[in-house]
């Protein structure tokens, strides 16, 4: 299902100017900005009533109140915890586990391609792989696993990497290091961390662009953030599923490694030499 950011973002192209300026403001705060009365949104966005009216129509809603039904529907989703999480796939149709979890991941796979633009895809690539940016790569409690796996391999094709350590009381040292220009990679799903946003508004403040991995209800990062790549994760399980998330972070590394393949390969070639004079891996 799409969110309601998903559906405004697709219909970008068709809202007037007192639309747009309206969709703005929802999603600045979103989904808490649509949560108080039509008129007290309409004054914020400096709109009518009637624009408002017009553009929950646009969205496919009957009115404001099912509107908002779908906004709180989705800041639930946002909150959820493990154990709420787990409740709602307990009475899902009695198939056994091993296909509903892999038609679950399935489906996150294809609604998450469907809606990736190629152009921000490029625009992140781009940031990637410029030499002259610093790369700062950073993830949350579950998430720093996605991080430290994007960070090994973004460490072999290209030097000024830099990953930032868990522990959140040592990341203002890290940040005096952000200099404008700079990319700083988040990974953030929910239930969203308040450290994380706070080293995204440093990584701002300091000139920084954010390049962010997160979820299809979206991290409050994402307003601060120049590429974001929303990804699908619902399964049924007390614990979301990585592995649409993992997938587009390996095509990133994937477009960044053959934009640097001579100096990515040349690397790679000084690496093995050294794994073989340490004898780090068995030889047959």
């Amino acid at each position: 299902m799409q969110t309601i950011a998903e559906r405004i973002k697709d219909k970008t192209a068709d809202l007037t100017r007192a639309e747009r300026q309206l969709s703005d403001i929802i999603l600045r705060n979103y989904p808490a900005s649509g949560l108080g009365t039509i008129t007290s949104l309409a004054e914020e966005a400096d709109v009518s009533t009637p624009t408002v009216a017009r553009l929950i129509q646009k969205l496919g809603f009957a009115g404001f109140p099912e509107f908002q039904r779908g906004l709180r529907d989705e800041l639930n989703e946002k909150i959820s915890s493990p154990l709420t999480k787990r409740e709602k796939w307990v009475d899902a149709p009695d198939a056994h586990l091993l296909n509903r979890f892999t038609k679950a991941v399935i489906d996150n796979i294809g609604q998450s391609m469907a809606k990736i633009d190629p152009d921000a895809f490029d625009r992140a690539c781009d940031m990637l792989s410029d030499i002259n940016r610093g790369v700062f790569i950073v993830g949350g409690r579950i998430t720093r696993t996605l991080a430290d796996y994007f960070f090994l391999h973004f460490q072999v094709i290209r030097r000024g990497v830099t990953q930032i350590t868990s522990n959140s009381n040592a990341w203002p040292h890290y940040a005096l290091d952000f200099d404008a220009g700079d990319v700083v990679v988040i990974f953030d799903v929910r239930r969203y961390e308040n450290s994380t946003l706070k080293l995204a508004e440093l990584a701002r403040e300091r000139g920084a662009e954010i390049v962010l991995f997160t979820d299809q209800w979206m991290s409050p990062i994402a307003q601060l953030a120049s590429v974001t790549f929303s990804n699908q994760i619902a399964a049924p399980s007390a614990w979301d599923s990585n592995i649409t998330t993992m997938l587009m972070s390996e095509i990133v590394i994937a477009e960044v490694q053959e934009r640097h393949w001579e100096t990515t390969r040349s690397r790679m070639e000084t690496l093995e030499e050294m794994f073989d004079r340490t004898k780090f891996f068995r030889k047959f």
